[in-house]
């Protein structure tokens, strides 16, 4: 399988200021490893058993991004270890977070995820959810998360100039949000299939899974 080769060329194509995160959600603990030798340190899951489970057998210095809708309920089995959030789109989501990130002594990064899509199956925080959320007195108490940027995911379209649109409206709540929080600095957006646009539209973090290990195995 060609995961070295995959990766390289992706690596290649982007800037040095853009992180990669490796999507292996539904992959087998080889495939991770083989990314793994090719020196990626940095991969994505969406379910946290699954997320747990890789975290145990593959090796320690991986950073795990949790990159799908997070259950509250779910969070105690990742807060051990999870190097960052990227979906968190509620003030209880938070609170959890930064509740089980304190019975182990860290403090967890998180990214707020903006609805952008023009289409109702994504989650996220509107302009309003964003600020109730950063005003409210229960964010100000919170000591074991820390928010270090947005997440958005554009609608899956062909449509090239609505998917900039929407990656242009998330670096707009991105900039404005850097002057109530000046310590942010990422900026979660583009996959696979809209990456380059969202790296022009001033992403610097992207999430791409089938074009380095393939199509998803579902079982």
């Amino acid at each position: 399988m060609a995961i070295k080769e995959n990766l390289e060329e992706i690596l290649g194509s982007i800037p040095k200021t853009v992180t990669l995160v490796a999507v292996s959600k539904t992959k087998p603990d080889q495939d991770l490893q083989e990314a793994y030798d090719a020196g990626q340190r940095v991969f994505g899951e969406n379910k946290i058993q699954e997320m747990t489970q890789k975290w145990e057998n593959l090796p320690k210095d991986i950073q795990w991004h949790m990159i799908g809708h997070v259950q509250t309920n779910k969070v105690k089995y990742m807060a051990e270890y999870v190097s960052l959030v990227h979906g968190v789109d509620s003030l209880k989501l938070l609170k959890e977070i930064d509740k089980q990130a304190k019975k182990h002594n860290r403090i967890v990064d998180c990214l707020l995820q903006m609805h952008i899509a023009e289409e109702d199956t994504k989650f996220g925080l509107d302009d309003a959810e964003l600020r109730d959320l950063l005003s409210s007195e229960i964010f100000g108490k919170l000591k074991n998360v820390q928010v270090v940027g947005l997440m958005g995911m554009a609608t899956f379209t062909d449509d090239k100039n609505q998917i900039r649109r929407e990656f242009k409206q998330l670096k707009k709540q991105f900039d404005t949000l850097k002057e109530t929080l000046p310590n942010i600095h990422t900026l979660s957006m583009g996959m696979s299939g809209d990456y380059e646009i969202a790296i022009e539209e001033g992403s610097n973090m992207i999430r791409i899974g089938s074009s380095i290990f393939g199509a998803r195995n579902y079982q």
